[in-house]
């Protein structure tokens, strides 16, 4: 009886804390695209480690349902070319730890841009970039909530007997 108690107080706690988390991050993005001026889509996540530039915040378009998680940096100014640009970042797009979108770029819908790479010509739709610079390493893919692979168009390909 007492487990039973604890496993349900327990998957309580567990919705407690998923609902002040969605809370916080629905905050947070009204704070952005309010105060800041940005253009960040409903359900995206910001890890609170990501850096988006304040220099032109008017510049950073994100759409919906896309992560960016820790140590992620997107700029949307270079001072010394004062350029002051458009940065754009798809929905259902996943944008890895500790990565860089320089000013200017666009990361199409439903594309990943893998850990640590630094993002310097635009990304077409449904792709995975990496590298320093970023080169696509697949294309095909598609993408739901906050970049989570559904299907690969490659492997099916190859399931099926036609050409990667």
């Amino acid at each position: 009886m007492a487990s039973n108690n604890r496993a349900r107080r327990g998957r309580w706690l567990a919705n407690l804390r998923r609902d002040i988390r969605n809370s916080i991050v629905e905050l947070r993005r009204l704070y952005f695209n309010n105060v800041w001026g940005m253009n960040i889509g409903r359900g995206s996540a910001i890890s609170f480690s990501a850096k988006l530039d304040m220099t032109n915040p008017g510049g950073i378009h994100i759409g919906e349902d896309t992560a960016i998680v820790f140590g992620a940096t997107i700029l949307s100014h270079d001072m010394t070319r004062n350029l002051h640009t458009d940065t754009r970042i798809g929905s259902r797009c996943s944008i890895g730890a500790h990565s860089i979108i320089m000013p200017g770029v666009t990361v199409g819908d439903g594309s990943i841009v893998s850990m640590g790479s630094v993002v310097m010509r635009d990304v077409p739709p449904g792709s995975i970039v990496f590298g320093n610079p970023a080169r696509v390493l697949e294309t095909g893919i598609v993408t739901g909530k906050w970049g989570l692979i559904l299907s690969r168009q490659s492997k099916e390909n190859a399931a099926a007997g036609g050409t990667p």
